[in-house]
């Protein structure tokens, strides 16, 4: 499935696709309190032997029983989801996610080189919490993309120019501006302010994978069924093109 606005884990959604296992489904919310560690003890107690977590089980029991709270103190500002499927929990302060790791679902265009898939995922895993960051890693993942392409790699801006002149298909050229635009924005003060809106950095996922389709997985997938030809047909069109060459240089 791939990620849409309307999977996206968010605190003002009632069901999304969990973080944990990726299911679709409802999310319960729960405030959280905390109560101080005792004078005793005034850091985190981990528990290093069955001994200790008894002991420790056995005083929690006695205080839960008179059914008194001893929890009493809410922690404003976060909260806590759980996946009615997997029944795990996300904790969330304010509106980002902070446990687990979110990586969004949207799947790298198998045909891009390897090292702009890195770069495509490392943007996956940090978008739930830095849009910008992702936003620009995208932004790099187009410019090598256009070095893939026969470009300097240099100047992404005279890169598109160039494709452009090469008859590069109009749709590809504002999905790499879009990418371009965005992306430069999120490094410098801009109009654009990705963090009021993670939707448009998700939308830039979707825009590099349409490059990809575009301008590598289409006409890899056109040649090799070309190369499928009977040879003989190949030779008529060999032919029927260097007619058609020869008459247009003639004229």
């Amino acid at each position: 499935m791939n990620e849409n606005t309307n999977t996206v884990p968010a605190t003002n959604k009632t069901a999304f696709s969990c973080p944990h296992c990726n299911a679709y489904t409802t999310q319960y919310w729960s405030r959280v309190f905390s109560a101080p560690y005792p004078e005793e003890n005034r850091t985190p107690y981990l528990p290093d032997s069955r001994r200790e977590v008894k002991a420790n089980l056995i005083e929690w029991v006695d205080k839960m029983m008179p059914g008194k709270p001893f929890s009493p103190f809410l922690l404003s500002n976060l909260n806590i989801s759980e996946c009615y499927n997997c029944k795990e929990i996300a904790i969330w302060v304010h509106d980002r996610l902070i446990y687990p790791s979110a990586k969004i679902n949207i799947q790298p265009n198998p045909d891009l080189p390897s090292h702009i898939k890195r770069l495509f995922e490392e943007a996956r895993e940090i978008v739930a919490s830095s849009p910008r960051g992702a936003a620009a890693l995208l932004r790099l993942s187009i410019q090598y993309l256009c070095k893939e392409l026969g470009e300097s790699g240099k100047n992404i801006n005279q890169d598109i120019t160039n494709l452009v002149k090469k008859g590069l298909n109009p749709l590809v050229q504002k999905a790499l501006d879009v990418v371009r635009v965005i992306g430069n924005e999120a490094v410098h003060p801009g109009e654009i302010d990705l963090d009021d809106s993670r939707d448009t950095a998700l939308r830039l996922f979707d825009l590099v994978n349409l490059i990809c389709n575009q301008m590598i997985t289409q006409p890899k997938q056109v040649q090799a069924m070309y190369d499928k030809l009977p040879g003989n047909k190949l030779t008529e069109i060999e032919q029927r093109n260097k007619k058609t060459v020869a008459n247009n240089e003639a004229s």
